[in-house]
């Protein structure tokens, strides 16, 4: 494996026809891993950055998946007294089939399944967010999707991505063949890695979408954490 330029070997998860308890059950184990390694964690932090004293707020997740990340944040609102409406974009329905079997979520909270490209917001939203859904593009794409964040979240955005790193490829590969039930996270975990960033390339990236002054976090276990706060 050459860890020098990132790989666009397509993943198990991007295929089509899966059967929905095989998503189910990769949804179950990402939940997981982004709770125990800190994702979550860091989601967290991405959100507390950006949204001030506001309340209600409106925040969208494109590439939702399970909607595992919007019930974190909203679980932490319900805490603090903070009004969350979410909204959670994926283009494959049994993810969104999934999320909305989570009880945590309330009848306004918005289910789309839909390229989030070719959405088009009633309201704009304050706050966009990805996580571990960037690597899934090409830069080009990912320019494109920078740039649609930009022009769509009232506040700003932030995105929570993988490290390509030769020791968290080796070290998720071997966790999820010990231990996963799921030949979609034993498949897809070491390769996501291999498709992420490098600081480097966040960088260019961020220049070449005409992002002025974003924060780029390098954060455990081997994330990035990117923030982009709409100053207009």
């Amino acid at each position: 494996m050459n860890f020098k330029s990132r790989s666009y070997k397509l993943e198990l998860l991007d295929g089509d026809n899966i059967p929905f308890e095989d998503i189910h059950q990769n949804m179950k184990e990402l939940d997981f891993i982004n709770t125990w390694l800190g994702g979550h964690g860091i989601t967290l932090q991405g959100f507390k950055k950006l949204i001030a004293n506001k309340t209600p707020i409106t925040i969208c997740e494109i590439g939702c998946g399970g909607g595992d990340n919007l019930a974190y944040l909203k679980r932490w609102c319900l805490k603090k007294g903070i009004q969350l409406n979410c909204i959670g974009i994926d283009i494959k329905q049994e993810c969104l089939a999934v999320a909305k079997t989570n009880l945590i979520f309330e009848k306004n909270d918005q289910w789309v399944c839909s390229d989030y490209a070719f959405h088009q917001f009633v309201e704009k939203p304050d706050i966009i967010f990805s996580s571990l859904f960037c690597h899934h593009f090409t830069n080009t794409q990912i320019v494109d999707q920078l740039n649609w964040m930009k022009e769509n979240a009232s506040i700003g955005f932030f995105i929570n991505d993988l490290h390509r790193n030769v020791f968290a490829y080796y070290s998720i590969k071997t966790l999820t063949t010990l231990f996963s039930k799921s030949y979609l996270v034993k498949n897809d975990a070491a390769l996501s890695v291999a498709r992420g960033f490098v600081k480097l390339e966040w960088k260019n990236l961020l220049k070449i979408a005409n992002i002025a002054n974003p924060t780029i976090q390098w954060k455990w276990a081997f994330r990035h954490l990117i923030i982009y706060k709409n100053n207009e």
